[in-house]
Protein backbone atom coordinates (compact mmCIF):
# COMPACT_ATOMS: atom_id res chain seq x y z
CA UNK A 1 0.00 0.00 0.00
CA UNK A 2 1.49 3.35 -1.02
CA UNK A 3 0.83 6.46 1.46
CA UNK A 4 -0.94 9.36 0.70
CA UNK A 5 1.98 11.36 3.27
CA UNK A 6 -0.92 14.21 2.86
CA UNK A 7 -4.23 12.41 3.40
CA UNK A 8 -1.94 10.84 6.54
CA UNK A 9 -1.14 14.07 7.85
CA UNK A 10 -4.49 15.20 7.74
CA UNK A 11 -6.38 11.78 9.82
CA UNK A 12 -3.37 12.73 12.29
CA UNK A 13 -3.79 16.41 12.82
CA UNK A 14 -7.61 16.66 12.99
CA UNK A 15 -7.97 15.07 16.43
CA UNK A 16 -4.59 16.10 16.96
CA UNK A 17 -5.76 19.56 16.44
CA UNK A 18 -8.92 19.12 17.88
CA UNK A 19 -7.58 18.05 21.02
CA UNK A 20 -4.99 20.70 21.78
CA UNK A 21 -7.75 23.49 21.11
CA UNK A 22 -10.09 21.67 23.77
CA UNK A 23 -7.08 21.19 25.92
CA UNK A 24 -6.51 25.60 25.47
CA UNK A 25 -9.90 26.17 26.47
CA UNK A 26 -10.71 24.14 29.01
CA UNK A 27 -6.99 24.11 30.24
CA UNK A 28 -7.35 21.49 32.81
CA UNK A 29 -9.82 23.19 34.65
CA UNK A 30 -8.27 22.95 38.34
CA UNK A 31 -7.23 19.44 37.93
CA UNK A 32 -4.37 19.96 40.21
CA UNK A 33 -6.90 21.59 42.60
CA UNK A 34 -9.81 18.35 42.81
CA UNK A 35 -9.66 16.10 45.39
CA UNK A 36 -8.23 12.91 43.64
CA UNK A 37 -7.53 9.56 44.59
CA UNK A 38 -3.92 7.88 44.86
CA UNK A 39 -4.35 6.83 41.71
CA UNK A 40 -4.28 9.89 39.95
CA UNK A 41 -1.91 10.24 37.40
CA UNK A 42 0.05 13.71 37.67
CA UNK A 43 -1.62 16.34 35.53
CA UNK A 44 1.57 16.52 33.26
CA UNK A 45 1.11 12.89 31.74
CA UNK A 46 -2.78 13.88 30.01
CA UNK A 47 -1.25 15.63 27.33
CA UNK A 48 1.56 13.49 26.82
CA UNK A 49 -1.03 10.52 26.60
CA UNK A 50 -3.74 12.15 24.91
CA UNK A 51 -1.07 13.28 21.93
CA UNK A 52 -0.08 9.47 21.91
CA UNK A 53 -3.55 8.36 21.60
CA UNK A 54 -4.53 10.91 19.32
CA UNK A 55 -2.16 10.20 16.84
CA UNK A 56 -3.08 6.41 17.01
CA UNK A 57 -6.36 7.28 16.56
CA UNK A 58 -5.59 9.18 13.37
CA UNK A 59 -3.50 6.64 11.71
CA UNK A 60 -5.75 4.05 12.37
CA UNK A 61 -8.31 6.12 10.86
CA UNK A 62 -5.61 6.81 7.99
CA UNK A 63 -5.47 3.06 7.22
CA UNK A 64 -9.34 2.52 6.36
CA UNK A 65 -9.17 5.47 3.38
CA UNK A 66 -11.10 4.39 0.75
CA UNK A 67 -12.38 0.89 2.54
CA UNK A 68 -14.50 2.38 5.01
CA UNK A 69 -18.29 2.84 5.04
CA UNK A 70 -20.14 6.20 5.82
CA UNK A 71 -20.84 4.33 9.29
CA UNK A 72 -17.12 3.89 10.13
CA UNK A 73 -17.14 7.73 9.01
CA UNK A 74 -20.11 8.23 11.57
CA UNK A 75 -18.95 6.17 14.26
CA UNK A 76 -14.90 7.74 13.85
CA UNK A 77 -16.47 11.33 14.07
CA UNK A 78 -19.14 10.29 16.79
CA UNK A 79 -16.65 9.49 19.39
CA UNK A 80 -13.98 12.05 18.30
CA UNK A 81 -16.89 14.67 19.53
CA UNK A 82 -18.18 13.09 22.09
CA UNK A 83 -14.25 12.72 23.64
CA UNK A 84 -13.79 16.53 22.88
CA UNK A 85 -17.33 17.26 24.82
CA UNK A 86 -15.91 15.16 27.67
CA UNK A 87 -13.52 18.27 28.54
CA UNK A 88 -16.19 20.76 28.92
CA UNK A 89 -18.47 18.64 31.06
CA UNK A 90 -15.44 17.94 33.25
CA UNK A 91 -13.43 20.44 33.41
CA UNK A 92 -15.12 23.88 32.12
CA UNK A 93 -18.80 22.33 34.37
CA UNK A 94 -17.17 20.38 36.72
CA UNK A 95 -20.43 18.00 36.10
CA UNK A 96 -18.50 15.06 37.28
CA UNK A 97 -21.37 12.22 37.13
CA UNK A 98 -22.70 13.50 34.08
CA UNK A 99 -19.55 13.01 32.87
CA UNK A 100 -18.66 10.08 34.07
CA UNK A 101 -22.16 8.55 32.58
CA UNK A 102 -20.42 10.70 29.36
CA UNK A 103 -17.16 8.28 29.56
CA UNK A 104 -20.05 5.16 29.79
CA UNK A 105 -21.27 6.53 26.47
CA UNK A 106 -17.75 7.49 24.81
CA UNK A 107 -16.60 3.69 25.89
CA UNK A 108 -19.51 2.26 24.18
CA UNK A 109 -18.64 3.98 20.84
CA UNK A 110 -15.58 3.18 21.11
CA UNK A 111 -16.09 -0.39 21.36
CA UNK A 112 -18.42 -0.09 18.13
CA UNK A 113 -15.52 1.43 16.60
CA UNK A 114 -13.28 -0.79 17.27
CA UNK A 115 -15.62 -3.62 16.09
CA UNK A 116 -16.35 -1.69 13.25
CA UNK A 117 -12.97 -0.97 12.26
CA UNK A 118 -11.87 -4.68 12.56
CA UNK A 119 -14.03 -5.74 9.66
CA UNK A 120 -12.15 -2.96 7.41
CA UNK A 121 -8.43 -3.44 8.92
CA UNK A 122 -7.56 -4.93 11.74
CA UNK A 123 -4.12 -3.17 12.58
CA UNK A 124 -7.12 -0.27 12.52
CA UNK A 125 -8.80 -1.65 15.19
CA UNK A 126 -5.84 -2.94 17.34
CA UNK A 127 -4.36 0.59 17.17
CA UNK A 128 -7.22 2.08 19.18
CA UNK A 129 -6.69 -0.76 22.12
CA UNK A 130 -4.50 1.65 23.74
CA UNK A 131 -7.66 4.74 23.73
CA UNK A 132 -10.08 2.08 24.96
CA UNK A 133 -7.53 1.34 28.11
CA UNK A 134 -7.13 4.86 28.74
CA UNK A 135 -11.00 5.84 28.95
CA UNK A 136 -11.81 3.28 30.96
CA UNK A 137 -9.29 4.41 33.53
CA UNK A 138 -10.23 7.94 32.72
CA UNK A 139 -14.11 6.61 33.80
CA UNK A 140 -12.48 4.95 36.84
CA UNK A 141 -10.63 8.32 37.56
CA UNK A 142 -13.57 10.44 36.97
CA UNK A 143 -15.98 8.47 39.69
CA UNK A 144 -13.36 8.52 42.04
CA UNK A 145 -13.27 11.88 41.78
CA UNK A 146 -16.92 12.23 41.66
CA UNK A 147 -17.06 10.76 44.93
CA UNK A 148 -14.12 12.53 46.47
CA UNK A 149 -15.58 15.72 45.46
Amino acid sequence: MKINFKRLAITILIPLVLGAIVGFITNSGGYNDMVKPSFAPPAWLFPVVWTILYILMGVSYYKLDNISTEKTKKIYYAQLIVNLLWCFIFFSFKMYLFAFIWLLLLIVLVILMIKDFYKYNKTSAYLQIPYLIWIIFAAILNFAIYKLN
